[in-house]
């Protein structure tokens, strides 16, 4: 295959189309120039990847020159059916399995060399594998809002299997993304999910910025008329030995007999002079 990121999704794109595409419909796909998207059909061409159809004009004029991909039948559909109903007895577990598997795929992929930090970076990132898998992947730009981005496939490789076996296909899929954008970036930045035919011939993938925590001070604030211990003590004190306040009281000696020692409360240093020329 090509080593060009530009000739191997329009490879992918021409793979899951139904009919041959010309030049000037790729270049709508795709958001390139004609003349770039010529000179890389002309090099796919070269290296028998796709082969070219002549095709009637729109209206007047010359013949236009369709592209279809060459087709190489693998011979892996009735074998991944029979694994996917192996791996597990209900659609939760195979789930899961898909996912895991998904996963381990993706970390055997060369990791891509673009860093992601913003949601764009994530929905460049997903194109180009999905473009690499056949899945001949489009942007949905009417439907990002600058926090979800919407990719619409609609050349998955194995669409006969996801539709009986939606369960495995696409838990594979997602966990196959996830893990190539987890080594791109922080680890859960990017929530994948994933919308199995939403038409007959379209699923698509939606790509969400993790939402972080707020940041905390860590303090939980007492609640109300409770000291640092949570409870009170006798006649609304804090714990025993403190004021309402949680703070220590002074200690009361036993007053001598037949007179009554005076109660000393947040006494100045003047006031408790005097009543010490009392005694």
């Amino acid at each position: 295959m090509s080593d060009s990121w530009p000739r191997r999704r329009l490879l992918a794109i021409l793979r899951g189309a139904s009919e041959p595409l010309d030049a000037q419909e790729l270049a709508r796909i795709t958001g390139q120039h004609v003349t770039t998207v010529r000179f890389h059909l002309d090099v796919l061409t070269k290296e028998s990847q796709v082969r070219q159809f002549q095709q009637p004009p729109r209206g007047r004029g010359r013949p236009r020159i369709g592209y279809r991909a060459v087709q190489r039948t693998l011979g892996y559909q009735e074998l991944a059916q029979v694994l996917a109903d192996q791996l597990g007895p209900d659609p939760r577990t195979r789930a899961e399995a898909g996912l895991a598997a998904g996963r381990a795929w993706g970390a055997k992929l060369d990791a891509d060399e673009r860093r992601l930090e913003t949601l764009s970076d994530a929905k460049d990132i997903t194109i180009g594998l999905l473009s690499e898998l056949g899945f001949a992947p489009e942007r949905d730009t009417a439907s990002d809002d600058g926090e979800h981005a919407v990719i619409r496939m609609t050349g998955c490789p194995l669409r006969d299997l996801a539709r009986t076996h939606s369960d495995v296909v696409c838990a594979v899929h997602r966990g196959l993304i996830e893990e190539v954008l987890d080594r791109s970036g922080e680890r859960g930045a990017v929530t994948v999910r994933l919308n199995p035919f939403v038409e007959p011939e379209l699923c698509l993938t939606r790509l969400e910025m993790a939402r972080k925590p707020a940041r905390t001070n860590g303090l939980a604030r007492e609640p109300e008329g409770r000291g640092p211990e949570g409870n009170r003590g006798p006649e609304g004190r804090g714990p025993e030995g403190r004021g309402p306040e949680g703070q220590a009281e002074p200690a009361l000696t036993p007053p001598s007999a037949g007179r009554v020692a005076p109660q000393l409360r947040n006494s100045g240093a003047d006031v408790a002079k005097q009543s010490a020329q009392q005694w």
